[in-house]
């Protein structure tokens, strides 16, 4: 789906964020970026939104359209004044679609996240985590090839993280939507990904390309393979983060 190679980028600064970066992104899997703060996770994430352009080399699409790529950030982003279903339209708005047209389309990326109910809550009515639906909500809307997600849950109660990481799951295993999902946290990575792309500390480097070996179905956080999985997260880590 999307071919990166040899992707560098320095800051004005003098920063260098990446170094050489190189790696393909397949189509319908759900890759993690793992590392640890400041390794340039989010900087290859906004490469591949098109919000910051590399230093050196480049980033390939197959193919790419408007609306291809949905964006969820850190914080939820809403719009205090709008209702759910409005800020879930807000991106179709922009593309000149009318509210008539889109409401099915709007509703039934409410019902995807488990919001139907709430479609004309404010955001100053919603907890944390229906705040963080409504943003993947918007980000699924206009239906992307590509759904980008900067540490989503990290602000978030470790009780709604767990329930938020299962219902992401779900939604991506029913729309088969491409997932990058950026953490520095080895549990989340080992428990959504399919694969995890390891980053040493900055400039970020790819340390590790690790496929998932945990089987699907509800029992997956107390699985074997999942704890194995963690424990070979850990130890690429442990690696890059010694002197």
């Amino acid at each position: 789906m999307i071919v990166v190679e040899g992707v560098s980028k320095t800051f004005p600064n003098g920063t260098v964020a990446l170094d050489h970066i190189s790696a393909n992104i397949q189509q319908g899997e759900f890759l993690a970026l793992l590392g640890p703060s400041g390794c340039g996770k989010s900087t290859l994430l906004r490469l591949l939104a098109g919000l910051e352009t590399p230093s050196g080399g480049q980033i390939k699409w197959l193919s790419r359209g408007v609306g291809d790529v949905g964006f969820v950030f850190q914080d939820a982003t809403l719009m205090p004044w709008m209702s759910a279903s409005e800020n879930v339209f807000l991106p179709l708005r922009l593309r000149g679609k009318s509210r008539a047209e889109t409401k099915e389309a709007v509703l039934a990326a409410l019902t995807l996240v488990g919001l139907a109910e709430f479609a004309d809550a404010k955001p100053a009515a919603l907890s944390g985590g229906m705040k963080m639906r409504v943003s993947i909500a918007r980000a699924l809307v206009g239906e992307p090839k590509l759904l980008l997600m900067d540490e989503p849950f990290a602000a978030l109660d470790e009780f709604t993280r767990f329930k938020l990481q299962a219902d992401l799951h779900e939604v991506w295993r029913r729309t088969g939507t491409t997932i990058v999902f950026v953490t520095h946290s080895i549990y989340e990575a080992a428990y959504l990904a399919t694969r995890v792309l390891v980053m040493s500390p900055r400039p970020g480097r790819i340390a590790g390309n690790v496929y998932s070996p945990v089987a699907e179905g509800p029992e997956r956080r107390t699985a074997a393979d999942y704890t194995a999985f963690v424990k070979d997260l850990s130890e690429i880590l442990r690696e890059v983060m010694s002197p």
